[in-house]
This record gives C-alpha cells, sequence and structure tokens, in this order.
C-alpha cells in the first residue's frame, strides 16, 4: 500500500485549476437552466447546454441525475469542448436529496465534499453506478456493483482520522475551494474524526512514520484486509508477491497464511518509499521487502513464480508494465485494490489480455460524503 497523493476531499489544493490556453471569451458566470443528465467519475452530473454549433457538455456539481437546475458556469471559455459548473439554483429536486449537514458545503463554498446533499444510500448509488460505467467502457464487462458500507463513521461523517487545514492570516483555519487556491474559513469539518488513526489490526500493532500512508477511514484497514484475504484464500507454505506494500498491511497477514502450521511459505513485498519499506520488515518480520519502484524491481527481481499477488498501486493504477509483470509469474490468483474505478477498468482490461479476467469485485464506501471509492478485484487465469 504505497504513500499516494492526498486524497478525498483533501484540503489543500484540491484539483486546483491547471495553467489553460483560453479559446476565446471567458464563459464564467453565464446562467443556464438544464437538466442533470447521468453521474460522471469526478462526482458531477453531465448536462447539455445549447450553444451556436450544437450542445455543450457541462460538468455540474451539486446536481443529482434527473434534477432541473439553474447552472452557473465557474470554468471554461467558448473554445473549450466542454465547461464546469454548479447548481445554484434547484428547480426540480430528486428524492435523493437531503439539506446539506455542513454549513460550508455547497457552490462557491469548501471543495471537500461532493456528495453532501445526498443521502448516504443514494451517495453509494452512484459510485457503484460510475465503478459500473468504468468497468463497461474500458473493460468491457458489464457486471452489477453494490458499494458496501463500512463500520467508523457516524452516518457518513467524522470518519476523517487524519486530517490537514490551511492556516490563514488571522490565526483561523479554512479549507479550499473546489478546484481553487481560495480558502474558506473552516474551524470544524465535519469529516474529521474525534480520534488519530488506530494502527493496531486483528491484533498486529502496526509501525507507520508520521507522515506515511494510512488509510483515513477507521474501517477501512480490517474490510480490505478481510476481503483482500478471503478472495486469495491463502494456503500455506504458499508464496505471495505484495506489491506497493507500504508498511505491510496486507504482507502481515499474508505471511500469517503461508506460515500455518509451520509450513515453510513466502512473502515477498515491494514498496517505492524507502522509509515504509524499512518499516514493513519491521511490522512484518520474516518476509522479503525490497524498496524500490514496482516496475523496475520487477525487471530485474523475483522473475520466478508466485501463487498470488496483491496489487494496492496509487491512484494512477499499476499499468500495463508493471501488469505485464504480474503475469510472467503466472499466479493462481490476483487481488487488485484499487481507489480508482477507471484505473482499475483499463488494468483489468490488460489483464483479460493475458488470460486472466475478473471475477468477483467488492466496493467500499471509505469516503462519505466524497465521489471517491475503494474497490477489490479478484483476477483468475480463464
Amino acid at each position: 500500500m504505497t504513500r499516494k497523493a492526498p486524497r478525498r476531499g483533501r484540503p489543500a489544493g484540491h484539483g486546483a485549476n491547471r495553467e489553460r490556453t483560453a479559446r476565446g471569451a471567458s464563459v464564467v458566470g453565464r446562467r443556464f437552466e438544464v437538466e442533470a443528465g447521468p453521474v460522471a467519475h469526478g462526482g458531477h452530473c453531465v448536462a447539455r447546454v445549447p450553444v451556436e454549433d450544437g450542445l455543450r457538455v457541462v460538468f455540474v456539481r451539486h446536481a443529482l441525475p434527473g434534477e432541473r437546475v439553474v447552472v452557473e458556469l465557474t470554468e471554461g471559455t467558448e473554445g473549450d469542448r466542454f465547461w464546469r459548473g454548479d447548481a445554484v439554483e434547484v428547480l426540480s429536486p430528486s428524492p435523493d436529496r437531503v439539506p446539506a449537514p455542513c454549513p460550508v458545503a455547497g457552490p462557491g463554498a469548501c471543495g471537500g465534499c461532493d456528495f453532501q446533499h445526498v443521502s448516504l444510500p443514494a451517495q453509494r448509488g452512484l459510485k457503484a453506478a460510475v465503478v459500473q460505467e468504468q468497468l463497461r467502457r474500458l473493460a468491457g464487462l458489464d457486471i452489477e456493483v453494490s458499494v458496501e458500507a463500512v463500520p467508523g463513521d457516524e452516518d457518513g461523517l467524522r470518519w476523517r482520522t487524519r486530517q490537514r487545514y490551511v492556516s490563514l492570516p488571522d490565526g483561523r483555519r479554512g479549507m479550499r475551494k473546489h478546484r481553487s487556491h481560495d480558502v474558506v474559513p473552516v474551524e470544524d469539518c465535519l469529516l474529521e474524526a474525534p480520534t488519530g488513526p488506530s494502527y493496531t489490526v486483528r491484533g498486529h500493532a502496526f509501525e507507520v512514520a508520521q507522515d506515511g500512508f494510512w488509510q483515513v477511514h477507521p474501517g477501512a484497514p480490517e474490510a480490505l484486509v478481510g476481503a483482500v484475504l478471503d478472495y486469495l484464500d491463502v494456503q500455506p507454505g504458499e508464496s505471495a508477491l505484495d506489491l506497493y506494500a507500504g508498511v505491510g498491511l496486507f504482507s502481515r497477514f499474508l505471511l500469517d497464511a503461508v506460515s500455518a502450521g509451520g509450513a515453510t511459505g513466502r512473502v515477498v513485498a515491494i514498496e517505492g518509499e524507502p522509509r515504509a519499506s524499512e518499516l514493513s520488515t519491521i511490522n512484518c518480520p520474516g518476509i522479503e521487502a525490497s524498496a524500490g519502484d514496482v516496475g523496475s524491481v520487477l525487471e530485474s527481481r523475483y522473475a520466478e513464480h508466485f501463487d498470488v499477488v496483491v496489487l494496492d498501486p496509487p491512484r494512477v493504477g499499476a499499468k500495463r508494465a508493471v501488469v505485464e509483470a504480474v503475469v510472467a509469474r503466472t499466479p493462481r490468483a490476483v487481488a487488485y485494490v484499487a481507489c480508482d474505478p477507471a484505473a482499475l477498468a483499463r488494468d483489468v482490461a490488460i489483464f483479460a489480455e493475458h488470460g486472466y479476467r475478473m471475477v468477483s469485485l467488492r466496493a467500499f464506501d471509505l469516503f462519505p460524503m466524497t465521489h471517491h471509492v475503494e474497490c477489490v478485484a479478484l483476477l483468475e487465469k480463464s
């Protein structure tokens, strides 16, 4: 579980605008009445507005599919292929719309959350729809997806065990607007948990660097470990390859499984961040740990067969070189932990090129009120 980029309602610079070449006059501030279409990857709904040459796509935040809203454009120029906007007035609300629990959620306010205006069951339905759409579009798979709630939050709030604020000149603190460096004063983020993270999972205590990666939802480690172990059904004496292993969350339990009953099994953990890799040897005595870029390490080492593989890459996914390196080790099963459904779907398609098919998938709501979702996929040789 390599340290990943800050994510899920992150307060600092979340999606800040990139430098773009203007393609005509700005459209920011223009308003249109639209019907919000389906949810898209990123937490917005797709709408279309009439322009001189036809229809222009607008990605609308703070809306729900089927709602009639007034959208105010927040980004774009006349020559862009698409624009971005906020639903600033709801003319025909969805039955899934609820009052936002946070006073600074909504258009022009804090950008940390995407779905505070959506009931929790409907949030999970939207996330499931995104996962389904990405798998259908990028991997050619048509499957049902259900996003599971995870114990540890309070009705979707108070789950973030690590939180960062922006310090303001007057001594207050705040969080950034969506795709902006502007800061909104926020004294109490409702996602912030009352206590910090617990580094104990299933009776095993893990050492984690102060700035090292660890899942921020208190129920995440147990949910992910359980899903991975259930999928892989690791047997005593088997060999396991843990890629993007972080401080050894999965390696610890893989080692327990391959060593059960006194068997001589093997766990190799590869992690790009040197300190995390070092800590994995403390957390998992008996594993073989290697620090370095996962693709580069696999090019030069560990070319032998492994029975099972765990993949937990950063948001960009494993990509072709690593997927093909995994396939070359001929595992009987691969558990792929993914925080981005598009990257997962792309990599599932690459696995399929080599005869590995996705036979099962679970999705977890580890980031309520945001559009993010975590998936665990099982791939087996067909």
